[in-house]
């Protein structure tokens, strides 16, 4: 469908489809004093861009588009991997807002071969917590009253810094002033300018022309167009907003915290609202990309990031952070660090432990505590209960492996696999030097260094014998505690005797 038959397209509400959505991205954001550009900073795990890209799309424009210039490469290159389809259009030297959106409507025309009609939405990318809703209805409540400018704006308790909004006595917007440029009754208005429009493209188009640097700025504002187009007999209206964080920025890390914080908020409580159990909300934090299902349960101080999915009867926390893993039915998950991992339904993490990506739990299966993984799978029941490490590795169903084992992986050049097979009992201490592979059935015995492979069924030694110095503490440590309680025990005189268990004197390097 071409540019010109936007008009006669409709969106699920019934209103026109807008012609497009114009997000300005071209700012520094020098307040933010950092060298990540400002709307590429995140809350919510998305990026600020991020989620005005969301809501921009929502409307279902024709043309997205998106102003950029401070960090262009950077910026576009982000844009894009969020969102192909999005135009990205290169503000000049001219500053302002009216110049931003004049260059993206001549970009956009240029693009389509003829000027576009119809309504165009102008946003900005550090407005993340605007909804697709606010933006469909201002579109709405624009193209119902055949606005020429319908302005999106909010009542606040402290303006300080905002456009002001002056009104006609029948409830139109007359004008919008900049703080820098209002006089002090005007600065006493308390309604202000989010910066979010709906536009007629020919109104705005036109309006655009005339609008000069004549401000305290020397910038071509774009609030300047409701002037004008109020002058050409057109109706500019206000919608307000009464959710005042919507058209809240953040220019400064203070206020990227509070929207943060904010944004959080209303995701645990969406979530509480949808059947999962929040013990502390206040020490909760969920990404808006997470998804949960009823009756998960989430314990104090737990952290979920990312693609982090929960199914239903699992239970995370306390002191839990989670980011890319899915967690399955009935799962617990107690005091555990993990990242790009798998936890099937049944299992068992925790506590303090710390899984790596690539981390596969089958069901039923145990990471217990003190234990480490990184690209490793454990088979349906298996158990790693405690103090070890598992690396690139496989285990297969209900084995269990000792009290700190370790899959000794790297030869300092190279990262090798290790196979361990079903039903496999492995003891204390064992070392599995890769590549090596063990069969189903298998066993280790206590402190075994695993160098070739086990057959299923067979027993893993690496046993040599023991000896015992006798009365090696009375002449090393004489005088010590230990001195004094081995000669109360009648510790033997006997020197370098060998133990005589002869189990040991016959064992052999397996």
């Amino acid at each position: 469908m071409s540019n010109q038959d936007s008009t006669t397209a409709t969106a699920l509400n019934g209103t026109e489809i807008p012609a497009a959505v114009i997000v300005l991205a071209a700012g520094a954001g020098t307040r933010m004093k950092s060298r990540t550009p400002k709307i590429l900073h995140p809350i919510g795990g998305i990026s600020m861009i991020g989620h005005a890209l969301r809501a921009a799309r929502a409307v279902q424009p024709r043309d997205l588009a998106v102003v950029v210039r401070h960090e262009r490469d950077r910026v576009a290159e982000h844009v894009s991997g969020l969102d192909s389809a999005a135009v990205l259009i290169d503000q000049d030297d001219v500053p302002g807002t009216g110049r931003a959106v004049q260059v993206a409507l001549a970009g956009l025309d240029e693009r389509s071969g003829s000027p576009l009609a119809g309504t165009v939405v102008v946003t900005y990318g550090d407005v993340p917590l605007l909804t697709p809703e606010t933006l469909r209805d201002l579109v709405a409540v624009h193209q119902g009253e055949g606005n020429a400018v319908s302005v999106l704006t909010a009542v606040l308790e402290d303006p300080t810094g905002y456009g002001r909004i002056q009104r006609h006595e029948d409830g139109t917007v007359v004008a919008i002033v900049e703080h820098k440029d209002a006089s002090p009754e005007q600065r006493a208005i308390r309604e202000v300018n989010s910066g979010i429009y709906a536009f007629d493209a020919a109104v705005l188009r036109s309006a655009l022309t005339r609008v000069d640097v004549d401000n305290a700025q020397g910038e071509m504002y774009l609030t300047d167009v409701v002037g004008i187009a109020r002058a050409d007999g057109g109706r500019v209206a206000a919608v307000v907003q009464e959710d005042r964080w919507q058209v809240e920025g953040a220019n400064d890390r203070v206020q990227l915290a509070a929207l943060g914080a904010e944004l959080n908020r209303r995701l645990v409580e969406r979530w509480m609202r949808a059947g999962v159990s929040i013990v502390d909300p206040s020490t909760t934090w969920i990404d808006a990309t997470v998804a949960l299902e009823e009756d998960t349960t989430l314990l104090p101080n737990t952290q979920l990031h990312g693609e982090t999915f929960v199914a239903r009867d699992a239970v995370v926390g306390p002191d839990t952070t989670l980011t890319d893993v899915v967690v399955g039915e009935g799962a617990h998950v107690v005091r555990t660090h993990g990242s790009g991992s798998r936890i099937g339904a049944g299992a068992s993490v925790g506590p303090f432990t710390y899984l790596r990506p690539g981390t596969v739990l089958g069901e039923d299966g145990k990471i217990g505590a003190f234990y480490e993984t990184k690209n490793v799978t454990v088979g349906r029941g298996s158990k790693l209960s405690h103090l070890g490490y598992a690396g690139d590795a496989e285990i297969g169903e209900y084995t269990n492996i000792g009290c700190g084992n370790i899959t000794a992986n790297y030869d300092g050049v190279n990262k090798h696999r290790t196979v361990i097979g079903s039903h496999v009992r492995t003891s204390s201490n064992t070392v599995f030097v890769a590549p090596v592979t063990v069969g189903d059935g298998a066993y280790t015995g206590a402190g075994a260094v695993v160098r070739k492979d086990v057959p299923a069924g067979s027993l893993a030694l690496t046993v040599a014998p023991q000896r015992n110095i006798a009365d090696w503490v009375a002449e090393k440590r004489a005088g010590s505690a230990s001195a004094g309680a081995a000669g109360a025990a009648g510790a033997s005189p006997d020197k370098n005797t060998p133990s005589s268990n002869p189990t040991e004197e016959k064992s052999t390097q397996a």
